[in-house]
């Protein structure tokens, strides 16, 4: 039914190419590429039934993405490389007029900045091209925006306080580790949180507001207040939102690891000079830690994210909440991932089938909420990610 280029070959590229290929009737052909060939030969080897086929691709180089996109000539692209990249492969996609999606919105190299911008700026763009690009189909981004505009959809007239909360219970056994890409794992959490409270952006220390808050199954984990990119496209997309935030679990041990690493200056993205050659410290300590596609070989325990929501309906005052549990040891055993990496792939596999089938369509620049959320919420569960909901309960995160 469709070509589809997967580009990034991590641990979320190595679930979407899994996921994309056990959909043989839609996904009827695929190609995986990265900077690292050898990477995308070892994840088509693991699939195998020469479901895969595999290039060498410089995402950061739009001529070789275009000359790629020119021979391979894909239905849709999807990005599972680095955020960094997200603005050349739309470039890319501009020049060839091919569909585009991504799991995360693009962040310069030289400044932690999320924010949607730079690619709301392609809208006209993609427009006239007469294609899609389709942002933040991860988990969250993505699910949580589909489990917002859902409850938007079925269960309330007007969304008042919004809480998404993020909780890995996993234990890898590593004595530090990030769940998905070092550098920009640890450069979405040193830097100042932000949340959005009556019509204004309120900005704090990093990490500097934290509170118990209880998981389904898991109990309760300390959470911290981070800013988050779907935040800023949800209360866009939902003006009557009074407060949205974002909150995600972390243990003393990983602060006080990840607190020293600030204080030596490990985390700093400012290039320094090292024996007359330029480097990113933080772009060092990437490459010293795990890399978070190996971690999935004993990962115990669960993560659970979802939305947590308080609203209006028929003029009376209405709770809502709506998540996921997803087993680290149940994923690896399917296809080799772990958690954080499966819900991250799966939604992009999904997001895609949606395009592809039909069920979301559209020109122009788009982010996963502006779509209708019932035929992914009716489908998500079936490949791996079943949901569950609560409705006119007490919230956790005020309890």
């Amino acid at each position: 039914m469709a070509k589809v280029l997967i580009i990034g070959a991590g641990g979320v590229g190595s679930v979407v190419a899994h996921k994309c290929a056990s959909v043989p009737e839609v996904f009827t052909e695929i190609m995986l590429a990265s900077r690292t060939k050898a990477k995308c030969d070892k994840i088509a080897a693991a699939i195998g039934g020469n479901r895969i086929q595999t290039a060498q691709v410089d995402a950061d180089n739009v001529q070789e993405t275009i000359a790629l996109i020119e021979q391979y000539k894909p239905d849709l692209l999807i990005n599972v490389a680095l955020p960094y990249q997200d603005l050349p492969l739309m470039d890319a996609c501009l020049a060839t007029r091919t569909n585009y999606m991504d799991t995360a919105n693009y962040e310069p190299k030289d400044v932690a900045k999320f924010e949607y911008k730079w690619q709301w700026a392609y809208q006209d763009r993609f427009k006239e091209a007469g294609i899609l690009a389709l942002l933040g189909c991860g988990f969250d981004p993505g699910v949580t925006s589909v489990y917002t505009a859902y409850a938007a959809k079925h269960y309330f007239d007007e969304i008042h306080y919004l809480d998404i909360v993020d909780c890995n219970a996993g234990d890898h056994g590593k004595a530090f580790a990030t769940n998905f890409n070092p550098e920009i794992n640890i450069r979405e959490i040193t830097q100042r949180g932000k949340y959005w409270e009556n019509g204004q952006w309120i900005e704090i220390d990093p990490m500097s507001i934290h509170k118990p808050v209880n998981y389904p199954n898991i109990g309760d984990r300390e959470s911290y207040l981070l800013y988050h990119e779907e935040l800023e496209s949800l209360v866009k997309s939902y003006p009557s939102i009074k407060r949205a935030r974002f909150w995600m679990t972390f243990g003393q041990k990983y602060i006080t690891v990840l607190n020293v690493l600030q204080e030596v200056g490990l985390t700093s993205i400012k290039p320094i000079n090292y024996e007359g050659k330029e480097i990113v410290p933080l772009q060092f300590l990437k490459a010293v830690l795990p890399e978070p596609s190996s971690l999935g070989e004993g990962y115990k325990g669960q993560t659970s994210i979802g939305c947590q929501i308080k609203g209006i309906k028929d003029g009376k005052e209405r709770t809502y909440y709506v998540w996921n549990n997803c087993d680290h040891a149940a994923c690896y055993k399917e296809i080799g991932a772990q958690a954080v990496s499966y819900t991250t792939g799966v939604p992009a596999m999904l997001g895609a089938k949606m395009i592809l089938t039909g069920k979301w369509s559209g020109t122009g620049v788009f982010n996963i909420e502006q779509f209708d959320p019932d035929p992914f919420m009716a489908e998500i569960g079936k490949y791996g990610l079943p949901w569950n909901e609560q409705i006119d309960m007490p919230l956790p995160i005020e309890q």
